[in-house]
Parts: C-alpha cells; structure tokens; sequence
C-alpha cells in the first residue's frame, strides 16, 4: 500500500500507544505538524522550550510506557539533549523526532540557519548517538526501514531514539506495510528455557534466605506483576532501591525497606547483604542509591534477571525472554503455607498472613519480616508549630491517597520522601540517578497527559522549580488540575548542605510562588494556598481533598532546615567530591 512518510511515521506512532506528541514548532518541522494536525486519535502540545518538551515526554514515558518528542534542527535538538540524556539514563523509551533541512540542501551542503554554517549536517546526529540507542535521518528510500528499527530498538532497549525528518520528504508517498508493527521479543530458546528454570526451581529449594532486591528496570522491561505474584506465592521478602522506590508495595508485610548500603533503612542492610539468594533486575548502584559505594553484595549470591538474559552466579545465560522465564517458574515453585494471605506486593487487600514460610524464617511479625520497618503511628498535627522538615514528610505522607500519582524532585523532596512508606499502589517518578533539577515540573505535564484520570502530586523545591517554572502555564493551558506542592526555603537547599550553607551563590530570588497561577493564566481554576505551621498545612490539604480543582501550595521552611537524609548525605558528597583536603575541612 501507498502512504506518505510523514503519515506512516504517525500511523507508526499510534501502533505503539503514542497519542501526544510533544515539542516545540519549528520551521523544519512544521508540514509534518499539518500531518498530524489533520490525522485522527493523535494531537500535538506546545511546550515552552525543547528542554522541558524532552522531560514532559520522560514523564509520558513513565505513565503510558513510550512517548514522542517533537524538535527542530541544532537549536531544538540540542535544547533538548539534557532530557534525552536523562531518558537514557534512566531506561526511558522515548521516540525523538526533529524537523531537518530539506535533502536536496543536506546533499548540496547550503549554508542554512539553526546549523552551524560550515555544511555540515552530519554533526547533529553525530552529538545525539551518544545519548540515543539510535540516531538516523530518514530518507524516501530508507523511510519504512528505519522508522520500524528505531521504534523496535527504542521499545526493546528502554531507551530514547534520535529520527530527523527532512522537511521536504514527508509529505511523499511510498510503498509500507499493510501490517502493524511487530515488537513482540523472540520467544526462549527451549533448552535454555529448560535449563535455567530447573536450575532455579534447584536454587529456591537450597535457599535459606531468599530475598528479591527491587529497581527501576523491573518496571521498565514488565517484571514488576511477576515479581508481585512470586512474592505472594512463595512468601518471598524483598527490599528496593532509592531508585526503585513504591514498584511494589510498600505496606506488605514481607516489604523490607529501602537498601542503599550503609545508609540503608534499619535492619534492611543486614537481610540483603545476608542473603544466600539475592534476586536482582539489573541494579545500578552509584553513589546516591549505595551509601557512596558501601554496598556489600556477591556476585556468588546473586540471580540477576536481565530483559533477555539470566545471570546465576555468575554465570551469563542468554537466549531468553525473561518474562516467560519468571511466569514459567511460578508454575514450577510450590507455594508457600500461607501464600495468599496478607497484602500482596501488588497491593491487594488479601487479609492477615499466616504460616511458616521463606519469609518468616528469619522473623515472625505481624507487621513485617523486618522487625525494624515498622509502619509509621498517625500523625498528630500540633497547632501553632512552625513547619520543619522533620516533621513535614509525616504530615505529606497522610496526605498522600492509593493511587496516586507522586513526583518528587531531585533533593531535598525525594530525600524527604525516601523514608515514607507509600500507600498502595502509588506510581512514584522520580530522576534518582540523572538527578537533573527542573526534572519534575514538566514531568507533571507529561505523566497527566498519559494518565488523566490519576491524582497527580508533585513536591518539588524553589529553586528547581524557577529551572523550568513556565511549564505551569502549559499545564494550566491544558487544563490539567495537578496538585503543586512547593518547598520555598530560599535556595538550593542540597547545596548548601555539601558546601556554602550561607553563601550567596547558594541563594535564589524569593518569588511569591502561589501567585504565578493566576499571572500565567488569569481567571485560572487552579486555587492557591500558603503555610507556614502545621495546622495551616493540615488545613490546605482538607481544603485540597474537598476540592476537584488543580492546587498550588506553597510552603514555607527555613533555609538551613532539612530532612536527616540530606543532612548525612552533604558531607558525605563533599568528602567524594572535594576529597578529605576539601573546603569544608
């Protein structure tokens, strides 16, 4: 069949579950704009700059598992690399497209505005492979070829790609495929299949003390139900990383806490790095999720479950579809006494556990395996109190309903967040490793456009928040009603805890931050609210719950103030950065 390239590439769009795409018009780009304007089921929104158009796509990514990017040429794409380079890092599947020069300039190499006048129109694409898992321009003979790899590539690898569209190609015709786009993984090779399964079916037998240690990629490559499902029937404890945070359930009682070295949770460190059998989905430690590198752990311990492999011990065992791996071995492994019981890590109700089983070996409690991760008491207001970080994070937590929605900012949000055990079924987005500030806001935007029917909260600081402030408008212009939690302390709260607490260049302009909702979108429904004690902030958030308007709240808390992790974790990054000869010494 005959189709044009540029409807092709939407068509293609569409096939993997993309019904926005974001980005910012240009002229490279605008006839493949008319295309979409005119086609059905998808629609474009304008953002601010490249940049923050990059992090709303991540943030899409997050809720709706791939999102479309929409640039021009040099001065887009390079707008836009700090994003992509985080979605890499990130395991982000994210489809980038730019508006490019026309062919026949690219060919005849015409000195053109947006590059850099020397004829060169490779180093572009050049600057982006680093960043992407694949960087090509489309052309009328290659169109159909490399729009399926990259698609391919970007939905198999989790990672961005980088196509330009040359402006003047995308309205030709060409002959595509009638069916849709196959991404669906080669199935195992049998004897593989066979082989690792009898290995571990083997492996949880002998095991004394079986513990599952969670990150983001289990939910990246579609782990996390079979995980859920594996710690429900075999009564398997099971412990996350900072970058992993609420994958599974928070409040079951075979949740150990966070593992991050020898800044871990109570007790956590002990049972992960105690473990005879470590179930791992390829974590990656650095030095903000590993207690600056004091994790201990064996690769003589370790089963680590890769998107197509399986590692044992050591041993490297490729030629798998690691989903079927695990939902074969749930067939296999006998359930444990009890297995049923309690909350399930996907977070179902299911009563009280009972029975002896893996995870009560160690410890027999009614809250946890983890005699140390106990479940926080309610949260007392005191009237009159001024807001302190201590005792903020308690008072967010109750705020916080089942399925939400929380995005938390690099800094003294995520750090405040860490420690508080989610409710169920909480989707939590956060830039754990990338750790680019200005991150969340525009995220806000691109995880409410995937999932509009979810309560969105977002906790994010002054001085992120003045990066990429004007995404609010679009999220106002949207209509979008998220609610907008803002820590003004003054600055850069996380710096000034590594170096120069009272040092100016860690100070910011003090906005009055609750009054852009109405100065970006006069008339705007969304409703703002200050607080300075704690029972203003209670009272803010029963006003935000009785309401089904969006919520701009800002709080205010002294500069010096922060949560215990960040105070531990300053110094720590000061001795790693300046050495023991550094400044603060």
């Amino acid at each position: 069949m005959r189709m044009m390239i540029g409807d092709f590439l939407i068509r293609r769009l569409q096939e993997i579950g993309i019904t926005e795409v974001i980005g910012v018009p240009g002229d490279f780009n605008l006839n493949w704009l008319e295309q979409i304007e005119a086609a059905d089921g998808i629609r474009f929104v304008g953002s601010t700059n490249e940049l923050n158009a990059a992090y709303a796509a991540d943030g899409y990514s997050r809720a709706r598992g791939v999102s479309c990017l929409l640039t021009t040429y040099g001065v887009g794409e390079l707008s836009a690399l700090n994003g992509l380079a985080g979605a890499a890092c990130e395991h982000i599947p994210m489809v980038s497209i730019a508006g490019a020069p026309p062919l026949f300039a690219t060919e005849k190499r015409w000195l053109l505005h947006h590059t850099l006048a020397d004829g060169n129109f490779g180093n572009m694409l050049d600057s982006l492979r680093p960043f992407t898992a694949l960087a090509e321009r489309i052309s009328p003979m290659n169109a159909v070829t490399e729009i399926d790899r990259a698609l391919r590539t970007c939905l198999r690898e989790k990672r961005p790609v980088h196509l330009q569209l040359p402006s003047d190609i995308s309205h030709l015709s060409i002959t595509v495929p009638e069916e849709p786009l196959d991404t669906s993984l080669e199935p195992s090779d049998p004897v593989q299949l066979e082989a690792v399964l009898d290995r571990l079916v083997q492996e949880f037998a002998a095991a004394e003390n079986p513990v599952l240690l969670v990150d983001q990629d289990a939910q990246r490559h579609g782990f996390l139900d079979l995980f859920a499902q594996l710690v429900d029937k075999i009564q398997l404890p099971y412990a996350q990383m900072a970058s992993g945070k609420a994958l599974l359930s928070e409040q079951h009682p075979l949740f150990l806490g966070t593992y991050n070295g020898k800044a871990s949770w109570p007790g956590v460190r002990e049972r992960v790095e105690g473990s005879d059998f470590l179930l791992t989905c390829t974590p990656r430690f650095i030095e903000v999720n590993s207690g600056s590198f004091s994790h201990e752990l064996y690769e003589e311990n370790i089963v680590d479950f890769g998107d197509q492999h399986v590692n044992i011990y050591g041993e490297h065992i490729v030629g798998l579809d690691t989903t079927e791996v695990l939902a074969e071995l749930l067939e296999r492994l006998p359930a444990a006494d009890g297995a049923g019981a309690g909350t399930n890590a996907a977070g179902d109700s299911k009563g009280e556990s009972t029975g002896d089983s893996a995870g009560d070996r160690a410890a027999k409690q009614p809250s946890s395996v983890n005699p140390e991760a106990v479940l926080p008491e309610p949260f007392e207001v005191r009237a009159g109190a001024e807001l302190t970080q201590e005792r903020l994070w308690p008072q967010v937590r109750e705020f916080i309903r089942p399925g939400d929605t929380v995005i938390a900012e690099a800094g003294t949000s995520n750090i405040g967040l860490g420690p508080q055990r989610m409710p169920e079924n909480v989707r939590y987005i956060n830039s754990a490793i990338w750790g680019s500030i200005g991150y969340t806001l525009p995220a806000l935007l691109g995880s409410q456009m995937a999932d509009a029917d979810t309560r969105h909260l977002l906790f994010i600081g002054d001085g992120s928040f003045q990066l990429t402030a004007q995404e609010l408008s679009t999220i106002l212009r949207e209509k979008q009603k998220p609610i907008i939690v803002l820590l003004n302390n003054r600055g850069y709260t996380i710096e000034r805890y590594i170096l120069g607490m009272d040092r100016e260049y860690n100070d910011i302009a003090d906005w009055a931050y609750h009054k852009l909702p109405e100065v970006f979108v006069p008339g705007t429904e969304m409703v703002s609210y200050t607080a300075r004690t704690e029972d203003e902030l209670a009272d803010a958030f029963a006003a935000i719950n009785d309401s089904d308007k969006g919520a701009f709240l800002e709080i205010h808390l002294d500069p010096e103030d922060a949560p215990a992790g960040l105070q531990a974790f300053g110094p720590m990054t000061a001795e790693f950065d300046y050495g023991p000869r550094g400044p603060r010494n």
